[in-house]
């Protein structure tokens, strides 16, 4: 019996657990997810310092001509302080001087035989960056399950961290099967394909952070599939394409229960990809989508994706989606769950013109679609709608409804 949606995606994220750490150089952990919380070892800024390149100076000298005593650079390390009638040249970044309260920037003086005019008006504290403004010493700056970008590399070197516990990329293995189908880089004849989901999902993968096995198309044969099975069960989460419907040759999920699959869903009611089947052979998560590339291709993104942000140890492993609004009208038919590719220019969503379950053209010019209830005929110009993106990874915290009603 074919189970909804939401049973399906719940009973991935309860099956799918982050895997094992691994200790990498921060260099090298971009696109990577932190397996422990980062605290702040330093403040940052470490000492009061100047934002400008100028004169650090009393309140009470505003106005003053003063002589200007000696040059602060950032970087130095004698303890200077500021002498009563006089004011200190500083550059930007230098340690602020001992009894200094404002810095007043070099273009606001008036300099002449290095006696400084200063104005008559002097904020207090004025381009002092402050001891730990920035980050205070023991502050949790990152938290375990975050996904690292560029810039928390920045805060990871500013605290002097060299190596960070990371969550093992999920290995992924991939095998299509079909005696109609080639892969593209061999030759085909008239009755044959190319076999077009794979190279898809190793490239998703990819793009998701997995560690990618490729293990070639089997046969529409038991013992075929049953010898591309065993050679991948030490993968983290095995996907395969084709051989999932009720046709006279489609083998593989009987080759999948014989080495010992549990079955935990075998049919979604979605269109297309209603035949999509998720279980485990051990520890080892499979991914059965159907033979249709575009079928296959959302599929992947609604139920592979799922279980890859899951295997990640990411917090943010639920898939979101983008509230916009419909850039044309669009009608369809009612009764059943239905995916809808199409293009998001930023501000509206407009549906392929023109798509079917075994079609790959719409896939290239498509940036996202939307899941549609079973209730819905059709939209008006302008009509709110969730958009699901396939070419970049919108997840978040907290689970939340993916449907468009």
């Amino acid at each position: 019996m074919a189970i909804s949606v939401e049973e399906a995606l719940g009973l991935i994220y309860s099956h799918a657990k982050s895997l094992g750490t691994e200790i990498i150089p921060i260099e090298n952990s971009l696109g990577r997810v932190l397996a422990e919380d980062i605290t702040a070892l330093y403040c940052l800024p470490p000492y009061d310092n100047s934002a400008m390149d100028g004169y650090a100076v009393s309140i009470s000298d505003a106005g003053k001509t003063l002589k200007q005593s000696c040059t602060i650079f950032a970087g130095d390390k004698d303890e200077i302080r500021l002498v009563e009638e006089q004011c200190i040249r500083i550059m930007t970044g230098a340690k602020i001087p001992q009894g200094c309260e404002a810095i007043v920037p070099i273009e606001e003086v008036s300099v002449v035989n290095e006696q400084v005019t200063l104005p008559t008006s002097i904020k207090a504290s004025a381009h002092i960056r402050l001891k730990g403004e920035d980050i205070q010493a023991g502050a949790l700056l990152l938290t375990r399950g975050t996904l690292l970008y560029a810039h928390h590399i920045t805060l990871l070197a500013s605290q002097g961290i060299t190596h960070v516990s990371l969550f093992q990329r999920p290995k992924v293995a991939l095998f299509a099967s079909g005696n109609e189908l080639k892969m593209h880089y061999e030759r085909i004849e008239s009755h044959q394909l190319y076999n077009t989901n794979t190279p898809t999902f190793v490239a998703r993968a990819e793009e998701l952070g997995c560690d990618v096995l490729f293990s070639g198309t089997a046969e529409d044969t038991m013992e075929s599939i049953q010898s591309h099975i065993k050679s991948t069960l030490n993968a983290d989460f095995i996907i395969t394409s084709g051989g999932v419907s009720v046709g006279d040759a489609d083998f593989t999920k009987e080759a999948f229960r014989s080495l010992g699959l549990e079955t935990l869903f075998e049919s979604v009611e979605i269109k297309p990809g209603k035949p999509t089947t998720f279980g485990r052979i051990g520890n080892t998560l499979i991914l059965n989508l159907p033979g249709n590339p575009l079928a296959a291709a959302l599929c992947f993104e609604l139920f592979a994706q799922s279980t890859i942000l899951s295997l990640s140890g990411r917090n943010d492993k639920y898939i979101n989606t983008i509230s916009t609004v419909m850039g044309s009208p669009f009608t369809m038919k009612k009764g059943r769950r239905s995916l809808i590719p199409g293009w998001f220019n930023g501000e509206s969503f407009t549906p392929s013109e023109k798509f079917a379950p075994g079609m790959v053209l719409p896939l290239s010019r498509a940036n996202a679609f939307m899941m549609v209830d079973a209730s819905v005929e059709g939209f008006e110009q302008g009509s709110s709608v969730k958009i699901i993106p396939t070419r970049w990874c919108m997840s978040s915290e907290v689970q939340k409804s993916l449907i468009t009603f």
